[in-house]
């Protein structure tokens, strides 16, 4: 099945795709191969259609993307006469997909970023070349504006006895901070993921200047050992709960209300999230959570995650058995090209039966941080809305 049989409502490109058009001018050489490709920018975009196409000899070329459910290994064409490859698949409007172009020569095999492609997205394990498809726009407050006034982010460490090792956190502060206000409390799993590869500080930056969100004290949480601490640790929601908050409390001005403080986290980080408002009812009012590695198994014990989600399908299986009210409102947020969304959808109607107010968003994407970038104003404004629309005093 094809991704325009699954979103019908793409229009296909009508008329002869750029690829075929350069095809019918056989014969070819490079000449005409420099010209094709000095005038249309890679991939090729048009309509429903997009054209990945990659110059240079080899043995066999290969697309490799991260759409679940569709070949992932999307063998390239060589256009006779020429040293181009090329292969067309059909993307729905909307979509920003990451892909790396993989090269054989003899026995040696090598992946990389596509070298005709200047849009490159980046994360602690690498970086990949993005294509953004028809009706793709980057949103335009994810970018630096001179009229927007800067928060500041200060370091803020402090001794942890449930996890027995210094935690180093950073603070943001909103450009107006003033000890004599109130604002409410934001705690970022991954917090410095999320400022050098999910623009968070533009993001709040600008968010808090358009009033679409509340000027708000947020902690840029950074984790030990990630895959011990974020899996429903313990120690990590004693830490975040009966350490941290406290501490925050003591130090800076924020509103000691639940409705008033929010979790929040991507993949792991949003099992860390939601495994510490369960152990900690009442105290965590808000949940934001992005692409949560929210595994479970209803028959047998095989997940197919390796041993690192044992832990988190041992607590999830728990929850769906047992479901309770963790927070009062959860802003649940997953890339349909990602194989965690059938574990989101199957969340939500979990979430709802405990009464809490769930707001679930999913996105033409996969599970990456500009991806969890793209919706960020939406989680944040709902979550914590600005002056005009809700007021903590």
């Amino acid at each position: 099945m094809s991704l325009a049989t699954v979103f019908p409502e793409v229009p296909k490109h009508k008329g002869k795709l750029a690829i075929n058009a350069l095809k019918a001018r056989a014969p070819l050489n490079a000449e005409k191969v420099d010209a094709f490709l000095a005038s249309h920018p890679v991939p090729i975009v048009e309509g429903s259609r997009c054209t990945f196409v990659h110059r240079g000899e080899a043995d066999a070329v290969a697309l490799r993307h991260r759409i679940v459910n569709q070949p992932q290994h999307v063998p390239m064409r060589r256009l006779e006469g020429t040293d181009l490859w090329y292969v067309t698949i059909e993307v729905p409007a909307q979509s920003r997909v990451e892909y790396q172009i993989e090269v054989r020569h003899g026995s040696e095999t090598s992946t990389f970023n596509d070298p005709l492609n200047p849009r490159v997205a980046h994360s602690p394990v690498g970086s990949s070349s993005v294509l953004q498809a028809a009706g793709y726009e980057t949103p335009e407050w994810v970018l630096p504006r001179e009229d927007a006034r800067p928060g500041e982010i200060v370091p803020w460490s402090m001794h942890s006895k449930a996890l027995r090792r210094t935690v180093h956190n950073r603070l943001y502060l909103p450009a107006r901070f003033r000890r004599s206000s109130t604002y409410p409390l934001l705690v970022v799993h991954d917090g410095d993921d999320y400022v050098n590869y999910a623009a968070l500080k533009t993001v709040l930056d600008n968010l808090i200047h358009d009033l679409d969100m509340a000027e708000t004290i947020v902690v840029l949480s950074n984790p030990g050992d990630r895959l011990r601490e974020y899996p429903n640790y313990a120690p990590h929601a004693r830490h975040l709960t009966h350490e941290l908050l406290p501490a925050i409390e003591e130090q800076l001005p924020v509103v000691r209300r639940s409705e008033a403080r929010c979790l929040m986290g991507a993949s792991f980080g949003g099992v860390a999230s939601l495994s510490t408002a369960y152990r900690n009812p009442d105290t965590w009012g808000n949940l934001l959570l992005q692409s949560g590695s929210f595994v479970f198994t209803d028959i047998g014990d095989d997940h197919g995650g390796g041993p690192a989600f044992d832990p988190v399908v041992t607590f999830m299986n728990k929850y769906r058995a047992r479901p309770r009210k963790v927070a009062d409102r959860m802003f649940v947020h997953c890339g349909i090209y990602e194989p965690l969304i059938v574990h989101n959808r199957s969340m939500v109607p979990v979430f709802e039966s405990t009464g809490a107010q769930v707001r679930y968003v999913e996105s033409r994407d996969g599970h990456s941080w500009e991806n969890w970038r793209d919706r960020l104003r939406d989680g944040l404004s709902w979550i914590f809305p600005g002056p005009q629309k809700l007021v903590y005093e």
